[in-house]
């Protein structure tokens, strides 16, 4: 009888082939999670941008024309990260309406690579209901609300 050290190749792939099948089963998994995760994460960055939005009208009298009004002030309403329009896979983007924007404001998400970072883009304006689409484009006020 011989005495064996070590393994043979076939059992080395054996072995290669088993963790490529679970990797072959997992990653796709895995990304669809992190695809979630970016969604969630903007939908509530959209709700803190609109919860800020109504708190900065509350103390200036006007909403504010744009993120950076709200990362900006002191104290700020949002993060420095939100305020500079990325986050988590999702630009983010604010406008104000009307004249310095006495009548509302407008807000969206879109994915930074559609399909990607994220499949749906997402909407808020002053009423707070949160609107999407489902191909990434910037939703308006009559897409569907988020349920």
């Amino acid at each position: 009888m011989r005495n064996r050290k070590g393994f043979t190749l076939v059992e080395i792939m054996i072995v290669v082939a088993i963790i490529a099948l679970l990797a072959a089963i997992a990653i796709p998994n895995l990304l669809r999670a992190r695809l979630a995760a970016n969604e969630s994460a903007a939908i509530a960055a959209l709700k803190t941008i609109a919860s800020a939005a109504h708190t900065f009208r509350a103390a200036n009298s006007a909403y504010p024309t744009s993120l950076q009004d709200l990362g900006n002030a002191t104290p700020p309403y949002i993060d420095s990260v939100l305020a500079d329009g990325t986050k988590q896979g999702y630009e983010f983007n604010l406008i104000g309406l009307g004249t310095s924007g006495d009548s509302g404001f407008e807000a969206t998400a879109v994915p930074a690579t559609p399909g990607t970072t994220g499949n749906r883009g997402f909407f808020v304006d002053t009423s707070g209901v949160i609107r999407y689409t489902t191909d990434g484009t910037p939703p308006t006020s009559g897409d569907r609300p988020i349920e």
